[in-house]
């Protein structure tokens, strides 16, 4: 492990210190209200349908679509278990540029993501009929989540516990929640499932959050392996004549 990783991995176990004691510790809520916590995640909620119409351009090429596994060797654990799979198409890299490919596939779904402030990624969540995501825990206090639920089965919908709290996705409906305390989904559906998932910095005061955009530089890629991690997420999606409805401002 190079000198910035390992720095990376001490400022993170020092944000979840310091972001444990400022939010409450384990009586910290494991949903938010996004009106009052982060409001202009809303932007997504006012534009699901232009979303939606972004994302039928993807379905057809499902099987295209990478694992989360492939996409990211850490989330093996995960991602891996069972016949069916959780598969990530990433439309957002808080390092990334204009050559990341997917911009052109969803492009406003990718200029309504870039309109909330301090985003660190945002992909479509494809599970399989039957996928199930086990326990685990997000690594860090430092962020929070977002689902949007974009395509959900009506038997036998999915659902995910975080912490001793049940969801049931919706479409149309958001959920905004604490990754860092454990988490499962539960899935039983015949057919698949799609939440926009967004990732946001967690709000905090100044000093911390600048901590916190501390460590968002020390876990920044370099810029010559971008091309190597634009190419391991890319999906090639054919060009359609359809046009999506424009962002709603």
């Amino acid at each position: 492990m190079n000198v910035r990783l390992r720095l990376a991995d001490l400022v993170q176990r020092l944000l979840n210190r310091l972001i444990r004691r400022r939010v409450g510790g384990d009586a910290r809520p494991a949903f938010l209200d996004p009106n009052a916590t982060y409001p202009s995640l809303l932007e997504i909620d006012r534009n699901v349908d232009a979303i939606q119409a972004e994302l039928a351009h993807v379905l057809p090429v499902t099987d295209a679509v990478p694992t989360y596994h492939d996409a990211d060797e850490a989330q093996r654990f995960i991602s891996e278990p069972g016949e069916s799979a959780w598969r990530t198409f990433f439309l957002h890299f808080y390092w990334a540029d204009e050559r990341f490919p997917h911009r052109a596939v969803c492009p406003r779904t990718v200029e309504i993501v870039e309109r909330i402030p301090n985003v660190l990624q945002a992909f479509f969540s494809i599970l399989e009929p039957k996928k199930s995501v086990p326990a685990h825990r997000g690594p860090g206090l430092h962020y929070l989540r977002y689902h949007t639920g974009l395509v959900v089965p009506a038997n036998k919908p999915p659902s995910i516990r975080v912490k001793d709290r049940h969801h049931t996705w919706k479409e149309g409906e958001s959920l905004f929640f604490d990754d860092s305390y454990e988490h499962e989904v539960t899935n039983d559906s015949e057919t698949p499932r799609v939440v926009l998932i967004v990732d946001v910095l967690r709000p905090l005061p100044p000093h911390l959050h600048a901590l916190n955009v501390f460590l968002r530089w020390l876990r920044t890629p370099a810029k010559r392996y971008h091309a190597e991690l634009y190419e391991r997420v890319r999906v090639d999606v054919p060009r359609s004549n359809g046009v999506a409805a424009a962002p709603k401002r």
